[in-house]
């Protein structure tokens, strides 16, 4: 297979799982608030996450550095636009 093919498809499988990190995190910030347990709920949440990206870096990867920091770079930029999508206007306080 071409090599700027399966760069491309690590970049994009990088996002993916940026999407399903943080995605995640904000449901369970979300859920987290009104939850009876929220200590349970972040922990479990964070071990699957966790396991979800670290499997799926190690899967993308598959001992090519390359691999690895292609798809890095596709998470950081996933962190990068969900922060934006998901971000909380602030109110104007000095509005009349």
């Amino acid at each position: 297979m071409n090599e700027a093919l399966i760069l491309l498809l690590s970049a994009i499988a990088g996002g993916l799982l940026g999407i399903v990190f943080f995605g995640g995190l904000w449901w369970t910030v979300r859920k987290g608030l009104s939850s009876r347990q929220p200590a349970f709920l972040f922990l479990g949440s964070m071990l699957l996450r966790t396991g979800i990206v670290l499997a799926g870096f190690f899967f993308i990867a598959n001992q090519h550095m390359d691999r690895l920091l292609v798809c890095l770079i596709g998470f950081v930029v996933a962190r990068i636009a969900f922060m934006q999508v998901t971000r909380v206007v602030p109110e104007d306080r000095h509005a009349p």
